[in-house]
């Protein structure tokens, strides 16, 4: 199932030493590196590990051994306020007023099992993580068989619906402005909290603190014990690579004084949940009210009225109360197959850390895919997609029927499948509420639409998408399936703009995204990804489907959900409309489509990519919105055009009579007099020879393929999303930037085959040494380098720029994307310099000069950019970074979205300003560069073939019927229709019969 998932994967920065041992070099595994501070270095003894999503599956006998380096705990042994580097902030009743809340969910947890208790009875346990929260509590009221992780699933989904609603306010005053004040003083700040981290999200989201202010956050998962063991303070410490006597901890209970003694660091204790007699048996350094109170010269010199000076000079703790050095990471199984705890193996040590690892579920699942410290700090933009509905959603799934069809059932038997699940969800009572749509979102193609009132009544199905993204575009046609097909139907498509890139969130881009795709659904542009958050979507592009009544029914993720989709959707519509719950009211559309004068009289319609042929003065547009291919001069005078239709099709033949689907990248092999045609939505090669005057096509026939090797010839091999070409002139191959599945792809001009060239096909920004230990993540413009020995890749969902070894099939880094997190597609911006200091977005095209200067249009800045191979810098030539139109001066002038950019003559550069539906060229002539528009000449939009009467007659719906009437000779008459309906059979009171007349003469 493809999709593009807004939370990357996880992986080790270059500071960290891996060591690898096995009984044989042979059985040596290359591992998916786990995230830990590079103070620590591994030693994997194991023959093989494999790490899934929700779990690290240890398949033979493996021992793990972490080992710090350089570890010094001792605390302080002098009585002045000794240096401090680092605070770490306990959650619940420090950051967030959740105490109570928490207190009482518990209550309801109780309440549902039968089970009477008051919020008092959670006191003794709060602060030493949910699971002893709830489960002392059990144990004390003689709860027998209760499931602790059960209970604290329905924990978990009570405090989050009922207690934690986003910016709801449960942030204590002072305490942004506490975190802002240190981290201005250079301090590190950390939370360290034993609660777990889906609810340490919620929370810090409900207290308005973004994550993105912590350089480390350290929940309960990961630890077998817990406050008031100091195993959470010190790990916070490790990982901010400050030495305990250097840290701070504020806390509120008792058990996380006592950890932060045991930790050997000092504590400033507040009074929100206990009294000053209580916590002055811990120790605490310093007591105050709140986190209102706490100051920074407590923090930093121990206030004005003195401290506790026992926390000072705290001695090495001896064994019976340290945390033991070695904990076991996890069980093995012995070659006997019988579980047996670690002994030399098996061994996890962090000194200062204790407990097992047993439940190496969590670290594994939790530490990898969230929680993972360095990955945060490193990937902050890419972890503002997360939120705590999602965390939830990765571990326990999301709504949604058993998708498996079973062998010899029909179509309706899965159709019945979904209706009992429909049926089981209804009666359950426990399905989601979708919330309502943020008042003041902009609309496209619609008025603002509401669930409970113009959506109440209708099966809804809410498309999650962000434009740039090439499986979004895939699941198009399918959303068009089903909007034909429940066209009388009570059922709606909502698209649900949640942008990846800065300038997706613009409306405009929006609008014009939904005019370049023909979208005629709603669509709403929720940029601040409201419902993203609420419904825990983590994907584009995410289905959610909705009851006419405003409930969730099922999330699926990934495009090819045609089928699902459908069957579901008239699932829905059968159990709703037994129901009677249905209301068939239309939608009222205003279509974009129908409101934009500019492409109603522009002779181009988002033109792509471009193509010249300087020898003989031609310009090649793939005019892509329009269908087809036009050739200009170079001075912008019509020559011909190529689909002169304007249809969507696939038909080879003449210039006429050829049509295209929004084609794209363009190459001229001018040996033979042929333009090589990336037929994006064809997913096909097409080839317009210029000789003959006719179109072929060299591979695909429209059908999207997931064939990541290749090998085939013609239609037999199938493309996917095609986006650029380029032609090289000595190997006679065609080079295609295989968009949507993250590959370059090869045509040889000789045999007619096409195949993979370089990539494995997974979305990355990877660059290895030969063509297999090589990603991708969606190519979308190439150039051959002017030595014929490499391609320069426009890598547009890593926006970075990539030289491809036409030798090795391995790639290198020019500028832009992340050198380090190759899954980490959102280190995007706009910046110049050097390497991967640049910051680029989306980048989609990328042309060579002869000069060897490398031009790109980074397209979602809306500017031109130059890379000097010499110096590696990248510097702006031309736009302003704002969306526009205007000629003049290059650094004032404006473009939008500009995608195609190839090199005329005369220090030309040629560029396809798409959301402008012009074609620009920059003049690099003089010192101050120049934008203008080239001016075309004497041609138009193209103009639809008349249709003919017998394909109209072939294209009558069933449910017509055709009078042929006897020829007659008369300028005037009457027609006299009489219908008659068999008996028992009467006419409908809302019938609606249409008469159609065809005068022929």
């Amino acid at each position: 199932m493809a999709f593009k998932t807004a939370f990357s994967s996880l992986s080790l920065p270059n500071s960290t030493t891996f060591l690898f041992s096995s009984s044989s070099s042979s059985n040596i595994r290359r591992l998916k590196p786990i995230s830990l501070p590079s103070r620590f270095f591994f030693n994997f003894q194991s023959e093989r590990i494999v790490l899934t999503p929700k779990k690290l599956v240890v398949m033979k006998p493996c021992a793990v051994r972490i080992e710090e380096k350089n570890s010094n705990v001792a605390g302080s042994e002098g009585g002045e306020w000794e240096k401090v580097s680092a605070v770490l902030f306990d959650m619940d009743g420090v950051l967030c007023n959740s105490e109570e809340a928490s207190r009482r969910a518990a209550v309801d947890v109780f309440a549902e099992i039968g089970v009477y208790v008051t919020v008092d009875d959670f006191v003794p346990f709060t602060g030493t993580g949910e699971a002893n929260f709830l489960g002392g509590v059990a144990s004390v009221k003689g709860v027998k068989g209760f499931d602790t992780e059960a209970a604290k699933k329905r924990f978990f989904e009570i405090y989050l619906d009922k207690y934690a609603k986003p910016d709801s306010g449960i942030g204590f005053p002072g305490a942004f402005e506490l975190i802002s004040q240190c981290k201005n003083k250079g301090l590190k700040v950390a939370v360290a909290s034993s609660a777990d981290r889906i609810k340490v999200d919620a929370n810090l989201a409900a207290a308005a603190l973004p994550l993105s202010m912590f350089d480390v956050i350290v929940t309960a998962d990961a630890f077998e014990n817990l406050k008031p063991a100091p195993d959470i303070f010190l790990a916070a410490s490790s990982f901010l690579n400050v030495p305990p006597s250097e840290c701070i901890v504020i806390e509120d209970a008792l058990a996380g004084v006592q950890a932060a003694k045991a930790a050997q660091m000092r504590c400033i204790a507040v009074r929100t949940t206990l009294t000053d007699e209580v916590l002055e048996s811990a120790g605490p350094t310093l007591i105050r009210d709140d986190i209102g109170n706490v100051s920074l010269d407590d923090i930093l010199s121990g206030g004005s009225v003195g401290y506790n000076k026992s926390m000072q000079g705290l001695e090495t703790l001896n064994n019976s109360s340290q945390s033991s050095s070695t904990v076991l990471l996890g069980k093995t199984d012995d070659e006997d197959g019988k579980s047996t705890g670690g002994t030399d193996g098996g061994i996890f040590s962090i000194e200062g850390l204790q407990g097992s690892r047993r439940d190496i579920l969590r670290f594994g699942s939790l530490g990898i895919a969230i929680s993972c410290l360095v990955f945060t700090l490193s990937n902050w933009k890419a972890m503002q997609y997360a939120s705590p509905k999602a965390v939830w959603n990765l571990f326990f799934g999301v709504t949604k029927p058993s998708l498996e069809e079973k062998e010899g059932n029909s179509r309706y038997d899965r159709i019945q499948q979904f209706v009992n699940y429909i049926t089981d969800l209804e009666s359950r009572g426990n399905a989601q509420i979708v919330p309502e749509f943020p008042p003041k979102l902009d609309w496209l193609n619609t008025a603002p639409l509401q669930f409970g009132r113009d959506l109440k009544g209708k099966v809804v199905l809410l498309d999650f998408w962000t434009y740039c993204c090439i499986n979004c575009m895939h699941v198009l046609p399918d959303l068009d399936f089903l909007e034909k097909k429940y066209k009388d139907m009570p059922f709606v498509v909502v698209g649900v703009h949640s942008a990846k890139f800065d300038n997706e969130k613009d409306s405009e881009a929006i609008r014009n995204a939904v005019l370049r795709y023909g979208i005629s659904h709603p669509v709403v542009n929720d940029g601040d990804m409201y419902l993203w958050r609420q419904l825990g979507i983590n994907s584009w592009p995410t289905f959610a489907i909705i009851g006419p009544n405003g409930k969730l029914l099922a999330q699926l993720a990934g495009e090819g959900r045609k089928k699902d989709l459908d069957d579901f959707v008239e699932a829905a519509l059968l159990f709703y409309g037994k129901q009677n719950m249905l209301d068939n009211t239309p939608i009222t559309l205003n279509l974009e489509k129908d409101n934009d004068p500019r492409l109603l009289t522009s002779p181009l319609k988002f033109p792509g990519k471009l193509a010249v042929d300087v020898l003989n003065n031609r310009l090649f547009i793939s005019d892509s919105n329009h269908n087809r291919i036009v050739v200009t001069d170079l001075d912008g005078n019509f020559v011909v055009q190529i689909g002169s239709s304007g249809e969507e099709g696939l038909q080879d033949g003449s210039f006429d009579d050829a049509t295209f689907n929004r084609p794209q990248g363009l190459a001229y092999n001018p040996k033979k007099n042929i333009l090589y045609v990336a037929d994006t939505e064809n997913h096909a090669l097409r080839e317009i020879d210029f000789v003959d005057e006719k179109v072929r096509t060299l591979a695909g026939n429209g059908t999207k393929g997931s064939d990541y090797i290749g090998g085939g010839k013609g239609d037999t091999q199938l493309l996917n999303s095609p986006w650029d070409v380029c032609f090289h002139p000595i190997e006679e191959k065609v080079y295609i930037a295989m968009a949507g599945q993250h590959q370059i792809w090869e045509h040889n001009i000789l045999d007619g085959s096409t195949r993979t060239f370089s990539g494995d096909g997974y979305e990355r920004n990877l660059n290895g040494s030969s063509s297999t230990s090589t990603s991708f993540a969606q190519p979308s413009g190439l150039s051959l380098s002017r030595d014929l020995a490499e391609i320069y890749v426009a890598d547009s969902e890593s926006s970075s720029i990539r030289a491809l070894n036409l030798k090795t099939g391995g790639s290198r880094l020019l500028a832009g994307g992340d050198p380090i997190f190759s899954d980490n597609l959102f280190k995007f911006g706009d910046q110049d310099g050097i390497g991967s200091e640049v910051l680029f977005q989306h980048p989609l095209g990328v042309v060579c000069a002869k000069d060897g200067e490398i031009y790109i249009t980074d397209s979602y800045n809306h500017k031109i950019k130059k890379f000097d191979p010499t110096s590696k810098s990248v510097s702006t030539i031309a736009g302003t970074g704002t969306a526009g139109f205007k000629d003049g001066t290059a650094v004032t002038a404006q473009l939008s979205e500009p995608s195609g950019i190839v090199e005329g003559n005369n220090g030309r550069l040629f560029i396809a300003d798409t959301n402008n539906s012009l074609i620009r060229y920059l003049d690099l002539n003089n010192d101050e560069y120049a934008l203008s528009t080239l001016e075309l000449k004497d041609f138009q939009p193209p103009k639809p073939k008349l249709r003919s009467l017998k394909r109209l007659r072939r294209r009558t719906s069933a449910d017509t019927e055709t009078i042929n009437i006897d020829a007659i000779s008369s300028n005037e008459g009457n027609l006299s229709i009489e219908i008659s309906l068999p008996n028992e059979y009467h006419f409908s009171k809302v019938l609606t019969i249409l008469l159609s007349f065809k005068h022929l003469l």
